[in-house]
């Protein structure tokens, strides 16, 4: 998922962040809700919006899912810009985005 950060605030890409379908993967619904649940703003077609204070519960579940087999790594790994700094707390389930990627 591509992000960046701001003020201590990591942002998803709109385009990035896990969809809701009512008939679709029990445990691809049960991401998005995980997810949506730490956000600090989560509304529909906009970025998902995260402060340092749940960076911690952010990291775990992206690393839980991501450890499960069930979703790709793109879905489970925070992707920043080349010259973005990824703070420690963060490394674990990030990397930076190829140089072929849309930037953020």
């Amino acid at each position: 998922m591509r992000a960046r950060i701001s003020n201590q605030v990591i942002y998803l890409h709109k385009a990035d962040v896990p969809q809701y379908k009512k008939q679709g993967s029990v445990v691809r619904n049960t991401y998005f809700w995980a997810l949506r649940s730490i956000a600090d703003r989560a509304y529909r077609d906009q970025e998902w919006e995260y402060e340092e204070q749940v960076w911690l519960a952010l990291v775990r579940m992206l690393t839980s899912f991501a450890e499960s087999g069930y979703l790709g790594y793109r879905e489970t790994a925070l992707e920043f810009s080349p010259e973005a700094s990824i703070p420690q707390q963060l490394r674990t389930v990030s990397t930076w985005q190829s140089l072929e990627s849309e930037p953020f």
